[in-house]
């Protein structure tokens, strides 16, 4: 069945007029905004079934806002369109005029101000204007996993600002921006060896060239070199750090932005970047660097110990300097060729849910059979790694990817990012599971599921992930499965109130799973 996007996706339109794109970045920006604000803070009312009433029985969803002020939608997993009621009826409301919106109940709701968001939310929008422009002339990659992981227009569908560069110029950003389907080489600095930190396995790190006598190669992100050029002058002065060129092979940004992968090495390395990209700063900090390898040791032994083909994408180390920690830290991580099964092609599980050409979502010709395999192996290492080994994923759309054989049915899942993991020594069971439901549950079956119905009509996706969770016998999945609710990060809560990016807090949402 053909695809039907509330928004269309900028694989299937890149060649349409330019003087559309700011129309249709209007569009990608305010559908992540409005599915904030209906989840967070707006209260949905019952269709009425009367023609001109507000809650009028049509293709619109109806909210109330704190205040009292009604808002309407055309859709649920995408909204688009929104309107405001007013005494003359229904009025549009454009995406600046969407922000000023959002601000204006933020502060009535909230008590507190906020100018910085609103300025993300607009920098977010501006973003994807200029992504959608570079896209049109761009070549994408032919490479199917590449191309995946360079097609996130939309990004994080549940954030208010999700494509914000930082306010930074365009051409600060955009030659590094996976969605304008950038590559370029990496930038290799010499570091005097008595500057040099590390841990782990960085042995990748010297084949990337040749480093003079008493220096050590450390490869860095032309962007961050950019950023934190004024803080290292002096060590670039006293030859702490010196130039040596560029890599003679290209290396490809991820959907991460600051993780990027090199095909002809199989080479994957993720760096500091000093700019806000949803919710933090994207440095690696000194924190999570000195946990690392406990916490990847973990997942690694968690991984060697569960049945099946799931994989662990390990970080082996990190290298980076003394008088720089964070950064100019660059973190090694397992490449592609020896974690994918023979014959399969890995794909970012978030570009399931955006779209993109070719996907196997789209294409499959008996999508309960595509879910029921999605689900096997999506689903049983993830609960394994939390139940018999105390590792709490963050299995969500952009840490998963899937892998597929010919006919595009899923035959493992790899899971990334040891930023990212929780052990349970470190937290509560209860908060552990709490996480780990959001990030599996809500964050990514969730959205593959909407994604799935969507493109086929008929078809419910929760009775596959009932079985699927209730194949394991924990209590927790009991407990969930007769749950009301299922948490709900609030990423337009938390960053209006300043909170901590890692500080999840989470709202009730209705569960699926308990029909």
């Amino acid at each position: 069945m053909e695809r039907v996007d509330l928004i269309p996706p900028p694989a299937a339109d890149d060649a349409a007029p330019r003087d559309d794109v700011a129309d249709r970045a209007d569009a990608y920006a305010a559908a992540p905004l409005l599915n904030c604000l209906v989840r967070e803070v707006a209260e949905p009312l019952p269709r009425t079934g009367e023609p001109g009433e507000p809650g009028e029985a049509d293709d619109h969803r109806v909210y109330r806002l704190p205040g009292g002020r009604l808002l309407r939608v055309r859709g649920e997993r995408r909204p688009a369109g929104p309107e405001v009621y007013t005494a003359a009826g229904w009025r549009p409301v454009s995406h600046p005029e969407l922000v000023k919106l959002v601000a204006e109940v933020l502060v009535r709701h909230t008590g507190l101000s906020n100018h910085e968001l609103p300025a993300e939310m607009i920098d977010s929008r501006d973003a994807v204007a200029a992504l959608l422009t570079a896209r049109a002339g761009a070549t994408p990659p032919a490479d199917p996993y590449l191309l995946s992981e360079q097609s996130l227009i939309t990004g994080h569908p549940h954030h208010p600002a999700p494509k914000a560069r930082g306010g930074g110029p365009v051409a600060g950003w955009l030659p590094y921006a996976p969605e304008a389907h950038a590559r370029f080489p990496l930038t290799l600095l010499g570091l005097r060896a008595d500057a040099v930190v590390e841990e782990g396995d960085t042995a990748a790190l010297d084949a990337l060239g040749e480093a003079p006598a008493g220096y050590r190669l450390l490869p860095a992100h032309p962007w961050q070199l950019d950023l934190v050029a004024r803080d290292l002058a002096p060590a670039f002065a006293d030859g702490r750090l010196i130039h040596l060129g560029t890599t003679a092979f290209e290396a490809w940004p991820t959907a991460a932005i600051r993780t990027l992968y090199a095909p002809e090495r199989d080479l994957c390395l993720k760096f500091s970047l000093d700019v806000r990209i949803t919710n933090d700063i994207r440095r690696l900090w000194r924190h999570d660097l000195l946990k690392l390898r406990r916490t990847d040791t973990a997942a690694v032994r968690a991984f060697a110990a569960i049945d099946g083909p799931a994989a662990w994408l390990g970080d082996h180390g990190y290298r980076t300097a003394a008088f720089a920690f964070e950064e100019l830290a660059v973190l090694v991580r397992d490449g592609l060729r020896d974690r994918v099964v023979p014959g399969a092609t890995p794909l970012l599980a978030a570009a399931l849910v955006e779209g993109f050409d070719g996907s196997p979502l789209d294409g499959a010709k008996d999508p309960a059979a595509w879910w029921d395999a999605y689900l096997a192996q999506v689903v049983p290492p993830a609960l394994a790694a939390f139940a018999d080994h105390g590792v709490v994923l963050e299995a969500h759309l952009q840490n998963t990817l899937i892998a597929v054989d010919a006919d595009g049915t899923p035959v493992q899942a790899l899971f990334r990012d040891s930023e990212g993991v929780k052990l349970l020594p470190d937290m509560s069971r209860a908060a552990g599971w709490e996480r780990l439901v959001y990030c599996l549950v809500v964050n990514h079956l969730g959205e593959v599921a909407a994604a799935l119905a969507e493109r086929h009509p008929g078809l419910d996706p929760w009775p596959a992930v009932r079985r699927a969770l209730s194949r394991h016998d924990l209590p927790e999945t009991a407990a969930l499965l007769a749950s009301p609710t299922l948490p709900g990060k609030t990423n337009l809560l938390l960053r209006w109130t300043g909170a901590d990016g890692a500080d999840a807090r989470y709202l009730p949402l209705p569960n699926p799973l308990a029909g």
